[in-house]
């Protein structure tokens, strides 16, 4: 049971402040949509990335098109798997009211994956393993081409 709010006390420091679950955690729960020995082989970091794109540095409006340009023109040459590269974003509290989360690309990029047009060319997006970058990157299984 939560208790009630009272006006001066202090915030209990266990209770998370975020409602939505990390991006890692929200990417694992989602459905398996790839054949699961290919998924468990994947996450497991035993299948190579056919290629890769490593958007370090880049503002949201200059990654954007070229996750998109990257997803779609690796789809059109047969690559199945790929790995995106977002990197695990800076820690900084600026001390305001609502808190930051860090990584803006991290948690942006499985949003732009889950949209048109780069949605109907993607099956799956999982973390990555450790030795591909863990929560900093992203493996993107792709359809094949019909």
């Amino acid at each position: 049971m939560i208790a009630d709010f009272m006006v001066g006390a202090k915030a209990d420091p266990r209770r998370p402040n975020d409602v939505l679950k990390p991006v890692g955690a929200r990417l694992t729960s989602a459905p398996v949509n790839m054949d699961a020995k290919n998924y468990g082989r994947m996450t497991k970091g035993k299948l190579k990335p056919e290629g890769r794109l490593d958007l370090h540095g880049m503002t949201l409006a200059e990654a954007h098109p070229e996750l998109v340009a990257f997803v779609l023109g690796a789809q059109a040459v047969g690559k199945r798997l790929v790995l995106v590269i977002t990197g695990k974003g800076k820690e900084r509290d600026e001390g305001y009211a609502i808190p930051v989360r860090n990584g803006v690309l991290r948690h942006q990029v499985p949003q732009w994956l889950a949209l048109p047009p780069m949605s109907q060319a993607i099956l799956q997006v999982t973390p990555a393993h450790l030795k591909h970058g863990g929560q900093g990157a992203y493996y993107v299984y792709l359809r094949r081409m019909r």
